[in-house]
């Protein structure tokens, strides 16, 4: 059986929420990374809805990336300001983060660092 890097990935998210859930004071922030990608949602475990998310395919984001990469981390900042700017908006100022079991390097903390900028604690 060979184990590529998507199973890793997986492996490692499952034993992060063992540990992170959100609750209805503070919910989770949930990153998720594809290739071409970032996503970014808040979420109440308890009541299992999404209060607020962000990505680079929302509208607003489409329009400034037309001609540029979304798969970098200026990409990455620019999803973490618009998370944080929608929650804030909802009275949302605490979350837990939850990395989706990437590691916290290169675009997942580039998007935590500019959440955490725009005023969402974590």
């Amino acid at each position: 059986m060979t184990i590529n890097r998507k199973d890793l990935v997986q492996r490692r998210h499952l034993r992060i929420r063992k540990k992170v859930t959100g609750t209805a004071e503070r919910p989770r922030l949930a990153v998720y990374r594809s290739n071409l990608h970032i996503y970014a949602q808040i979420i109440d475990d308890v009541a299992q809805n999404t209060l607020v998310s962000a990505s680079t395919i929302d509208k607003e984001l489409k329009e400034k990336f037309a001609d540029a990469s979304t798969s970098n981390c200026d990409a990455s900042v620019e999803v973490g300001k618009l998370v944080a700017q929608r929650a804030l908006a909802k009275g949302i100022e605490q979350v837990v983060f939850d990395r989706g079991g990437n590691l916290y390097h290169g675009r997942v903390k580039a998007l935590a660092d500019a959440a955490r900028e725009s005023g969402l604690n974590f």
